[in-house]
């Protein structure tokens, strides 16, 4: 059994130490946990929303997100977020150095593309990221995703899990996650449940359910 913990977004954009970006009330308090998950994995996979100045999904305020673009890789608008080299765009404190992972995963790099899941770079899922592949390379078959946010980058990358190997058991530690709205975060579990994947509270429910359950 290889199992792999996934660090989904885990970024100070998406949390309340930037309030101009994408802030998420207690985004900035999932590390401990996201590490917690990690300590019961053989390897440990991290993903990024890695964007440009000249993204052309950008708006000027969060008024003015949610519109659509035209564009087919990037439908909706969004404020400046995650830009590469700034706040926002690194890793939460408490989390390991990029180089520590053991694979990783930087979206949305094209000003033209704008995914949420962590294994394709288009909406329409046809260019890989190479994550899926890996994850046969390494023989997984159990995988631990935590992150952010759970309504948007969580939800989408763990139905593409679900979807692309039927017989990978994908566990959600709902501590290690924190999303946008209520509704949404609800309706982005019951969505992640009626896919296969398993929601549990945190690490050590997660630690609990192995034993139990050692071989899916």
């Amino acid at each position: 059994m290889t199992i792999v913990a996934l660090d989904i977004d885990a970024q100070n954009t998406f949390t309340p130490l930037c309030e101009a970006e994408l802030p998420i009330a207690g985004g900035d308090e999932i590390a401990a946990e996201l590490n917690a998950q990690a300590a019961l994995a053989d390897l440990r996979v991290m993903s990024k929303d890695a964007h440009s100045p000249h993204a052309k999904w950008l708006c000027s305020c969060h008024a003015e997100q949610l519109r659509p673009t035209g564009l087919p890789d990037a439908p909706e608008t969004w404020v400046a977020h995650a830009m590469v080299g700034s706040f926002g765009f690194e890793l939460l404190a408490g989390l390991p150095k990029e180089t520590e992972y053991d694979y990783c995963v930087w979206k949305g790099v094209s000003p033209e593309l704008h995914p949420y899941g962590a294994c394709y770079h288009d909406i329409a899922e046809k260019l890989s990221t190479g994550l899926i592949e890996w994850l046969h390379y390494r023989k997984a078959d159990t995988l631990i995703v935590g992150g952010l946010a759970t309504d948007y980058c969580v939800k989408a990358t763990v139905l593409q899990l679900c979807r692309a190997e039927p017989q990978w058991r994908v566990i959600v530690n709902r501590a290690a996650c924190r999303g946008i709205a209520a509704e949404t975060i609800e309706q982005a579990w019951q969505e992640m449940a009626q896919a296969g994947a398993v929601l549990l509270d945190n690490a050590a429910d997660i630690a609990r359910y192995l034993r139990e359950n050692p071989h899916g």
